[in-house]
């Protein structure tokens, strides 16, 4: 009986070891999985803000220096039109030229010749023999005195050099002045704004890649370990990436097999890609530790059952029977005491004890799965048993009392109300993801059956916190706070869109008076201090009936909704201004001041207005208000057509 009881306890027990590995490989291997994705998918946004931050840079540049070029042309035609005896030899052009800080300056007459300028080999050019120097034919053509033409870095047609160009029209006759400039800064930033050299500077952990593919082509525009190298394993190619944004397992080089994700921008895929063996390099590390502890506790138990079988089990069978069944009810509290002779006391103590081992092995499980180092809580409860069976874990994961963990363990069915009060409100957008607390996050999977639950619990506090934290980023502006002008938008056409019958709402554009002057006075630190007072005063607004933003520079922007007539969007105005003269700023150590803006407002009743002519006309009714004077508001009054 010895033998038979020690053989099918180490059968059970071994069971239940290798179910528990089991589970816990499988749900390690896909949170493993789901962490690799995440981080592919932040690192591929980060990539996304990059060029999209260089695009944006590219754009400031080329219109700064559109300007700059234009200012120039039109000083270098001032020049030609007003000095009239000025000589048009090249050595002069050449140092008018190097005054105006300009690499080029020529006059093109009436007929589209070159007659003078600082490169004398292009004297004589006719500039209707080639494609890039007809373009300033057109201004020949249209007679208008202030047309002006800037075009874009291209090679000139005498030398096939790269130049930029910019030509204006003289005054007082048929002529061109055209001024050219080596655009060095632009290419330069071009030449940033690529995926080559975003993944050049881009960091990766240890065998991860991460590349972009162009999805018209299937052409590789840059890879994170270079661009010398050979693109033909499967995951490279464009037909096997189109389903990866979930993350799929593809054929790399040499029989290997890679974990790929990735997602669309534009049309380009930005992917990021590591071996398999990498990534389940510390899930095995982790399944072969918990089995060591896990055998080391079977034998412990197993020889601890091996002493109570041999030393305690003699008669009393029918009691000690009774007593089982009062335990196998869920009754764990019921001690077996069989007196009579000193092998009864014997055998009670036994049984009660293995019972006491029993309902300890799941805190031991839990100290296996905390020196394993995985954020995980496991709970059982069964039909017909009244406690349930839950790791240590469980309590931390869930925020819970050690008196209400301990009421809930004692009752599964006010356990199991609990958990599915729980997971009756996932996190938006989130699968099997439910919000504890403002920092913490857990994961619950459940398996029901009529038996019983079986739910395992992870913490993704870290990873929510950081999704919520990428997201409240690429909606608020970094200085003021208030929601960034894209944002305002979508928000902003939501209201308009769920605009309810009787209601109005109106979108308000804002300019601070005089900032410029009180940045060029005190310096941009107050400057700054000076939009983040102005932007608190606007986030105070009450938020059922205001939305904020900053949309860009010392212009603000507003949505007021839940108004019956446009007095009542005037009483919200009042508001705001009101507390805006209440509000002073500190200019300097003895000055302060009460900040002034301009604001013009558009009132919309309509489901179908559309929110940009809707900030158009606010941007209108702005304007007007700065024409007349500064520190008030209007609204925007459409005008009559003329009549004819």
């Amino acid at each position: 009986m010895q033998k038979t009881f020690v053989k099918y306890t180490a059968a059970i027990v071994t069971s239940a070891i290798f179910l528990i590995l089991l589970i816990n490989f499988l749900f390690t291997l896909r949170s493993l999985e789901s962490r690799q994705l995440s981080t592919f998918l932040t690192k591929s946004e980060q990539v996304m803000h990059t060029m999209e931050n260089n695009r944006q840079e590219l754009d400031e540049l080329n219109r700064n220096l559109d300007t700059d070029y234009l200012t120039r042309a039109k000083a270098a035609t001032y020049v030609m039109d007003h000095q009239k005896g000025i000589s048009t030899n090249v050595s002069e052009m050449q140092y008018l030229a190097e005054l105006l800080n300009v690499d080029e300056l020529h006059v093109i007459d009436e007929k589209g010749i070159i007659v003078a300028g600082s490169v004398s080999k292009y004297i004589g050019i006719d500039m209707a023999d080639h494609k890039q120097t007809r373009e300033f034919l057109s201004i020949l053509e249209k007679g208008d005195e202030d047309a002006y033409l800037i075009q874009d870095p291209q090679p000139n047609a005498a030398e096939g050099k790269m130049m930029k160009y910019v030509g204006v029209a003289r005054k007082g006759q048929k002529g061109v002045v055209q001024v050219g400039f080596e655009p060095v800064r632009q290419m330069q930033a071009q030449s940033r704004n690529t995926y080559e050299y975003i993944f050049s500077k881009f960091p990766t952990d240890t065998g991860e890649e991460f590349f972009a593919v162009d999805c018209g082509t299937g052409k590789i525009l840059g890879h994170s370990g270079g661009m010398d190298r050979e693109f033909t394993a499967d995951y490279y190619q464009l037909d096997k990436l189109r389903d990866c944004n979930g993350g799929v397992y593809r054929e790399g080089e040499n029989g290997s097999v890679m974990y790929v994700a990735g997602r669309q921008y534009g049309n380009v895929m930005i992917c990021g890609t590591i071996p398999r063996s990498q990534m389940l390099q510390s899930l095995w590390t982790s399944v072969l530790t918990t089995l060591l502890y896990l055998l080391l506790i079977e034998a412990a138990v197993l020889l601890l059952l091996n002493y109570l079988v041999r030393q305690k089990v003699v008669c009393g069978i029918h009691r000690i029977l009774g007593g089982m069944d009062a335990i196998a009810a869920g009754n764990l509290d019921t001690r077996v005491e069989v007196g009579g002779n000193p092998e009864f006391r014997k055998l009670s103590h036994g049984i009660n004890a293995m019972v006491k081992s029993i309902v300890r092995l799941s805190d031991r499980i839990s100290s296996i799965i905390e020196v394993s180092g995985i954020p995980l809580a496991a709970f059982e409860y069964e039909t017909g048993v009244d406690r349930v069976f839950v790791t240590s874990g469980l309590r931390e994961l869930l925020d819970l009392s050690h008196r209400r963990a301990e009421e809930l363990c004692r009752n599964p069915s006010m356990f199991d109300d609990y958990i599915h009060w729980i997971t009756d409100t996932p996190v938006t957008g989130e699968e099997d993801i439910y919000r504890i607390s403002d920092s913490r996050y857990v994961r619950i999977h459940m398996s029901e059956t009529p038996e019983g639950n079986l739910g395992v619990i992870t913490d993704v506090s870290t990873h929510m916190l950081q999704k919520l934290q990428l997201q409240y980023e690429n909606t608020h502006d970094p200085l003021t706070g208030l929601f960034k002008f894209p944002h305002f938008r979508e928000l902003a056409s939501q209201v308009l869109k769920g605009l309810p019958e009787g209601e109005i709402c109106a979108a308000v554009m804002l300019d601070l008076d005089s900032f410029k002057s009180i940045n060029d006075t005190y310096g941009h630190d107050t400057g700054d201090q000076y939009l983040k007072s102005f932007a608190e005063v606007l986030g105070a607004m009450p938020e059922d009936r205001f939305l904020t933003a900053r949309r860009s520079g010392d212009e603000f922007c507003m949505m007021i909704y839940h108004c019956r007539d446009v007095s009542e969007v005037e009483d919200c105005l009042d508001q705001f201004y009101r507390a805006l003269r209440d509000n002073t700023v500190s200019l300097s150590d003895r000055q302060e001041t009460v900040i002034s803006a301009s604001a013009g407002f558009a009132c919309a009743s309509a489901v179908d207005e559309s929110i940009t002519i809707l900030l158009n006309h606010a941007d209108e009714a702005l304007y007007e208000v700065k024409k007349r004077t500064k520190g008030q508001y209007t609204e925007y009054q459409e005008r009559s057509a003329a009549p004819e």
